[in-house]
């Protein structure tokens, strides 16, 4: 949901900041796109669709009088938290994965510093045909586990991610998802871990906060411009 830290640090504001201005730059190409070549009743976010995990446990709390911090004294009441997760990964069209453990910063490119390490995979024999229709080898069988193990549960639609009625109901579980880890009282989320990111995208593709702020903290969704804090020079 945020980089792993204090979300009200500068420098996780500044990237935050820069997050919000690469998706919303994205959902204007398709805005300006489905203006040229429509269709008219189509959507950025049929197109685009940005998701985080997260998690929320019932149950009786530790005695939130015994911790000093005032974070975890919070945390005990609300029992929710982002799940961040180390890997990088990408997967195409079904037909070819890649999944490394470098992050964008300089101990992993320097090239001096951390030790890394990516593998990709393709199946020749499980490639998209004269049709266009998605193979169906190790590689979607993957990436089907890993929807289920996110949405908490399989669906037909999900051997389509071309489809819109698939995206329609990814989000539909996605909702739930988020009402549960924002709204109260406590409870589990019903589908998973996946939730939407909590950003309002409009038909024009302009992007704003769905919350000013981060549950549970003072971290703004859309970030802070990092003139300051990443030395960026930014207009």
């Amino acid at each position: 949901m945020w980089p792993e830290g204090v979300v009200t640090d500068p420098r996780w504001q500044g990237i935050l900041y820069c997050q919000y201005q690469t998706i919303e730059m994205m959902y204007k190409m398709i805005a300006t796109a489905l203006d040229k070549y429509g269709p008219d009743t189509a959507k950025p976010t049929d197109y685009l669709a940005v998701y985080c995990l997260a998690k929320r446990e019932v149950g009786k709390s530790p005695a939130a009088h015994f911790l000093n911090d005032s974070e975890q004294r919070i945390l005990c009441g609300t029992r929710r938290h982002p799940i961040y997760v180390h890997s990088k990964m990408i997967i195409v069209d079904d037909e070819y994965i890649l999944v490394g453990s470098a992050n964008i910063n300089q101990r992993s490119m320097g090239g001096n510093r951390d030790t890394e390490i990516a593998i990709g995979a393709v199946q020749d024999n499980y490639l998209k045909n004269s049709q266009k229709e998605l193979p169906q080898g190790q590689v979607s069988g993957f990436r089907l586990s890993l929807w289920s193990e996110h949405l908490g549960q399989y669906d037909p639609l999900f051997l389509f991610p071309e489809k819109l009625e698939c995206l329609q109901r990814v989000n539909s579980l996605a909702r739930e998802n988020w009402y549960a880890y924002y709204e109260e009282p406590v409870r589990v989320l019903p589908h998973g871990h996946l939730i939407p990111f909590p950003y309002r995208v409009s038909r024009t593709g302009e992007v704003k906060a769905l919350v000013e702020t981060f549950p549970d903290t003072n971290g703004r969704v859309l970030g802070s411009k990092p003139n300051e804090a990443l030395h960026l020079p930014i207009s």
